[in-house]
């Protein structure tokens, strides 16, 4: 059983939100795109319901809430250290059905390949997720091919039309807050059917395809910005930095800041030896890592289909296409 709320419903909804928690959502920063005078939608903390951007995807994923590009995890001095505080306040994100999916993903390399992450457990604990229905398809999208464009385990659903907007709650929490508001109602939800763009997801691809001349063509043209890794909801590397204060430089903080497979330097390890030098290398293991070695070790593949890679890529190198490019070297294989 859902609840339909009218315009003046949905404003009290949000401001009982925010008596609880810090409510984030993509929203609309002016003037702060990758070109002149143009905006970027990417997720922050919301002042009113009328902030919330429904009819796009956001430019950068809800992962930026729950595991910040760059966090303080200690403070140091010379003498001791000190873990650094949570957040002072739950969080409830607002995300669409593909960026809930890639929750999964994040969950698995950090609470369950290996030991569990503190930080990202902490801040996980304290966070609830409301489902943004999502009635069409958004630029490069694939979701319906990844199997991520419908959810059910959601803390809240929720979808705004011509009407007001329906709801649907799952999370005793926010029943206890909002369940007295709007007029029961069953009605079905929004979530896309149909995308523009499909991918078949190969499931047993020869051994030769690491030496495909594919991974040349593609390398040849990657800059190794990282563009795709930062957008992307599901990508989880990350680097240390230490951070040394100028007032007294045995006294400092250490920082975890997002790290790219795509960037030079990146799988440097002791002793200056590294693992992947050319572009062709690392765009073949970001490659078959989101889309077949996850899945192999998994069961299920890392990319939700969101399509942000091809969104942002300067070289307008497709990641759907290399998908379907790999389908069609395993289908040759076969014959």
């Amino acid at each position: 059983m859902g609840k339909r709320l009218n315009s003046d419903e949905m404003q009290t909804i949000f401001e009982i939100l925010q008596k609880s928690y810090d409510v984030y959502g993509p929203k609309i920063y002016q003037g702060t795109g990758c070109f002149s005078d143009t905006d970027i939608v990417r997720y922050g903390l919301l002042n009113s319901w009328e902030e919330l951007v429904w009819d796009q995807k956001s430019d950068y994923s809800f992962k930026e809430v729950l595991f910040p590009v760059s966090e303080t995890i200690l403070y140091f001095t010379e003498d001791e250290m000190k873990t650094a505080d949570g957040v002072a306040r739950q969080r409830l994100i607002f995300l669409k059905s593909c960026d809930f999916h890639a929750l999964k993903r994040l969950d698995e390399m950090y609470l369950k390949n290996g030991a569990e992450d503190y930080y990202y457990r902490r801040m996980r604990e304290n966070t609830v997720f409301a489902v943004m229905g999502c009635k069409e398809s958004g630029k490069n999208c694939f979701c319906v091919s990844m199997g991520t464009n419908r959810c059910e385990e959601y803390d809240m659903y929720i979808f705004p039309d011509e009407k007001g907007c329906y709801m649907e709650l799952r999370c005793r929490e926010l029943e206890v807050l909002l369940w007295d508001y709007g007029q029961n109602a069953q009605e079905k939800l929004n979530f896309v059917e149909k995308n523009e763009i499909h991918v078949e997801i190969p499931e047993n691809l020869p051994d030769i395809i690491h030496q495909d001349s594919m991974w040349q063509e593609y390398g040849s043209r990657c800059i190794g910005c990282g563009r795709c890794n930062f957008v992307c909801p599901t990508c989880t590397c990350f680097t240390m930095q230490d951070i040394f204060y100028k007032d007294n430089e045995k006294a400092g903080e250490r920082r975890r800041v997002w790290a790219s497979c795509q960037v030079d330097k990146y799988d440097t390890i002791a002793g200056g030896h590294e693992f992947r030098t050319k572009k062709a290398d690392k765009v073949r293991f970001k490659v078959l890592h989101k889309i077949y070695h996850y899945e192999k070790r998994f069961g299920y593949p890392m990319c939700v289909g969101c399509g942000r890679c091809d969104n942002v890529c300067p070289e307008y190198i497709s990641y759907s296409n290399l998908i379907n490019r790999l389908s069609k070297e395993e289908k040759r294989n076969e014959e």
